[in-house]
């Protein structure tokens, strides 16, 4: 059987003047992603591999955003706001060159699912022609309402324009729609302006493919799946929507979240099954914990690798770069950033440790950091397995300390150490007797 082909149409060119921002709409995120990605990233886990993108505002930053899902997508310019109709034959171009599916999404639509897309062509594949997606609620007012008549969409009805009756229907307009290719540049060029805004709205072609004997029909979404999104208050909404999706997937994919409504994923966040995350956990883009591991209370990990048996926190911060092996531990009030934590290594509290490497079951003692940064550029630091950093320690790289050496409490090194060596890098203490008892008496004496 051969597969049929989709062109997703993503109009993203809206300027959002409501989000009070100094940048589009579309780009604002849920989760650490754009609107725009993620609508971009479910349309392709939907099936559709063709991507038209309709920009305006911002457009090589919303093409940016889009690419990591439709690295090929075609970008169109909508240089004039004449309605949702108008917006996508924006994408003439890519529509004439036939596909078996058009899918219409908007690009601040970001809780859309590629299920429900997905069903919205399955419709088209057993014989539909158009597939509005559409939802119900108990308070419909201000949506479009979908006329239904014997299993058939006969109409979309704006809230102004229906009658009473009508008014009472609580199945309601979603705006994403699917329309079978070989009919949908006739249907977008048959949609006319005579309307109070003078603009072309796609939602007339469902009463145009109705007086061409053509088959509309409704679909049903969750709302939420439709959910637009239009100012910070909604954003916010969104993002808590996407956030409960997220902790419900993860308990069900076998994770411990101890208080689920404290913990903040990102929209690629990966945590094996038997993993204990505690409350307060921040997990930025780019986390994966490999292997049943303990992220404890109050933690901020980003663009971390966290493997079985590790142990985070509380209160510690991975940034990027951070890789820790199996059974690692990063303390209370630690920080890692592009650094290596090898087997069994422990950072246990008050250190930094930034471009490292530290080998398997090393200690590193409280107060430790590493020196990496001479104002001009950033330098590698290698502690050997097993070495051992007393607390308080200053590693000024590039320095190599050797495997199973030994540094002095209190230690700032400029060279390197080799393995089984101890090394001193302090003043020597010099004791003053009653030396205390003269201080005190000067202090007072210049008190008076």
């Amino acid at each position: 059987m051969t597969q049929r082909t989709c062109l997703s149409i993503i109009l993203a060119a809206g300027d959002g003047t409501r989000m009070k921002s100094n940048r589009s709409k579309v780009l604002h995120e849920i989760a650490g992603l754009a609107m725009a990605a993620h609508v971009a990233r479910a349309t392709r886990q939907s099936g559709s591999a063709a991507t038209a993108l309709v920009v305006g505002r911002d457009a090589d930053a919303v093409r940016a955003a889009v690419s990591p899902f439709a690295p090929d997508a075609e970008t169109f310019e909508q240089t004039e706001r004449l309605g949702t109709a108008h917006a996508v034959l924006a994408a003439r171009g890519a529509i004439a060159r036939g596909h078996d599916d058009i899918l219409v999404v908007f690009g601040d639509t970001p809780l859309i699912d590629a299920a429900d897309l997905a069903g919205a062509r399955a419709r088209l594949a057993k014989g539909a022609h158009v597939v509005v997606m559409g939802f119900h609620t108990d308070d419909p007012a201000g949506y479009g309402r979908l006329i239904v008549e014997d299993g058939k969409l006969v109409a979309i009805r704006e809230d102004r324009d229906a009658s009473d009756t009508e008014k009472a229907i609580t199945f309601c307009n979603g705006g994403l729609m699917a329309i079978a290719g070989a009919h949908a540049l006739d249907l977008l060029d048959a949609v006319g302006n005579d309307n109070a805004k003078g603009e072309y709205y796609l939602t007339d072609i469902v009463g145009i493919a109705r007086q061409r004997g053509l088959n509309a029909v409704a679909t049903e979404v969750p709302f939420e799946s439709v959910l637009g999104i239009n100012n910070r208050a909604e954003l916010a909404e969104a993002e808590a929507i996407w956030q409960r999706r997220c902790r419900q997937r993860m308990m069900l994919e076998g994770v411990t979240l101890l208080d689920p409504e404290t913990v903040h994923f990102s929209w690629d966040t990966e945590i094996a099954p038997d993993t204990v995350v505690e409350p307060d956990v921040f997990f930025g883009p780019g986390v994966t914990v490999t292997g049943p591991a303990r992220i404890r209370a109050f933690s901020h990990l980003e663009g971390a690798t966290v493997a079985a048996g590790a142990e985070v926190g509380p209160f510690a911060r991975l940034r990027p770069g951070a890789d820790l092996r199996e059974k690692a531990k990063v303390g209370n009030f630690c920080e890692v950033k592009k650094a290596v934590i090898d087997t069994g290594a422990k950072v246990n509290h008050l250190t930094y440790i930034g471009d490292a490497l530290v080998g398997a079951g090393a200690n590193i003692g409280a107060g430790t950091i590493t020196c990496n940064y001479d104002g001009y550029a950033k330098h590698l630091t290698t502690i050997g397995p097993g070495a051992f950093i007393g607390s308080n320690s200053a590693l000024v790289a590039p320095i190599t300390i050797g495997e199973g050496a030994y540094v002095a409490s209190g230690s700032v090194l400029t060279d390197d150490v080799p393995g089984d060596a101890v090394a001193f890098a302090r003043a020597r203490q010099v004791n003053k007797p009653g030396m205390a008892t003269r201080l005190r008496e000067r202090f007072l004496k210049a008190r008076k």
